[in-house]
């Protein structure tokens, strides 16, 4: 059975006559009706506000103002290239739950995506309160998984617990107390610089570096953010995104590394923790800016898309 989804806004006289005229094509055609009033559901109000009615027939919309005419010539275009929705697989048990799930997904994707990043940014903080608790097994467990994504150097990172937020090296030129002269290892060590996880005095070390962190600080906030803004935040261009979010973070890390390698004759520099959680935040930043506007987009279509679906199966389960 074919369907067609009628988007109305309350009792608006077009409204009224679109339907009228559906009602009377039911005779020349078969299709099953959904209407959806767009004056209470906010993502159909703000994509058809200007547009209402507005009249799905398979591939084909129809926005105000149309004829019967119109409506005709669409559902014979959709009855003959027969891309018009059926019933199918999608009035299906199984397939409403998933439908269910995905639809709710759609309408809390932000919520999901903030929860992720709080809980894969926040769990290496857990990792030196453990050490702190005198549980360095579970400690050693969170430490080994992030070791996966993060250098997880002790010079880079931050410690908690300590005397200290952080131990830079002393490239750093920065008013703490080194890693070297804190800890007596050898700042050309990288290897024990990995695998120092701290003691009593000095703290214990988080399990994502200062930048990483702060990449994950930035998306959580700036996606709290965009929660306030996101029906009128447009998507950042993408030469704003590499400016303001790729450039200093590769500049403050590659002019890094390079001076460090010899590959030029330029003098060495270490980042400080200052730097890196600028730089880190900036881009966790711009990222979202760039990237949460069109997934929003693209969450909105799903929502319209598996809302007529999931009215169209509670309906026919229902009779």
């Amino acid at each position: 059975m074919k369907k067609v989804i009628l988007y109305f806004a309350g009792n608006s006289a077009a409204s009224g006559q679109a339907r009228l005229h559906l009602q009377e094509l039911r005779g020349e055609f078969e299709f099953e009706l959904v209407e959806f009033d767009i004056e209470h559901e906010p993502d159909l109000r703000r994509q058809f506000q200007s547009k209402a009615p507005v009249v799905k027939i398979g591939p084909y919309t129809l926005e105000s103002p149309f004829t019967k005419l119109d409506l005709q010539v669409a559902l014979g275009a959709a009855r003959s290239s027969g891309r018009t929705d059926s019933s199918g697989e999608a009035d299906r048990p199984w397939a409403r739950r998933v439908n269910r799930g995905l639809h709710f997904f759609s309408r809390h994707w932000l919520t999901v995506f903030s929860l992720v990043v709080l809980a894969y940014g926040g769990l290496p903080f857990a990792a030196p309160a453990l050490m702190k608790l005198g549980a360095p097994g579970a400690a050693r467990v969170i430490y080994n998984i992030y070791s996966l994504f993060c250098h997880q150097l002790a010079f880079r990172s931050w410690f908690l617990f300590g005397d200290q937020p952080a131990y830079p090296r002393q490239l750093a030129y920065s008013d703490l107390t080194s890693y070297e002269q804190a800890t007596g290892l050898s700042e050309l060590d990288f290897v024990s610089a990995r695998r120092f996880l701290g003691d009593e005095q000095i703290g214990y070390k988080v399990a994502l570096c200062e930048r990483d962190i702060a990449i994950y600080a930035g998306i959580l906030v700036a996606g709290l953010l965009f929660g306030l803004v996101r029906s009128r935040l447009t998507p950042l261009p993408l030469m704003y995104w590499f400016i303001l979010g790729i450039l200093p973070i590769a500049l403050d890390g590659g002019s890094q590394l390079i001076s460090q390698i010899n590959l030029l004759s330029i003098p060495a520099r270490e980042s400080t923790p200052l730097l890196r959680t600028l730089t880190g935040g900036l881009f966790g930043i711009i990222n979202v800016w760039m990237a949460y506007p069109h997934l929003e987009a693209s969450m909105r279509e799903t929502r319209l898309a598996l809302a007529a679906k999931l009215a169209v199966a509670d309906r026919r389960s229902a009779t």
